[in-house]
């Protein structure tokens, strides 16, 4: 195990953490720090704890946000494969539709000839 010190508005903290995840630990808390320091210019110091909780509550709707549109491009990506899978490969997406056109103009043709 090991240890990281950060500091946050101005204030020191020990953040335990695995071997090697130092530099991840230290990114993330800069991280944390800019949008506390973001914080206080715009509401001004109202204590460690809020500005603590304001700033994790900012993250957390990022990272809401970030999760949506992953889910979004997921679908999109599902939906063009379901597309892919049943129009082959997109080079042969118009023969695929002229072929489909010409069956149903032979079908309209038959309807009228009855």
């Amino acid at each position: 195990m090991s240890e990281l010190n950060v500091t946050i508005n101005g204030r020191n903290y020990a953040i335990a953490c695995d071997e090697g995840q130092e530099e991840h630990i230290g990114r993330l808390a800069g991280y944390v720090k800019v949008r506390v320091e973001e914080l206080v210019e715009t509401v001004g110091q109202i204590g460690d704890a809020r500005l603590l909780l304001m700033a994790s509550l900012l993250v957390s709707d990022e990272l809401s946000d970030a999760y949506a549109e992953l889910a979004s491009i997921q679908a999109d990506e599902s939906e063009n494969s379901t597309n892919k899978e049943l129009l082959g490969d997109t080079s042969d997406a118009a023969a695929k539709l002229e072929r489909l056109a010409e069956r149903a103009e032979a079908i309209a043709a038959r309807l009228e000839a009855s």
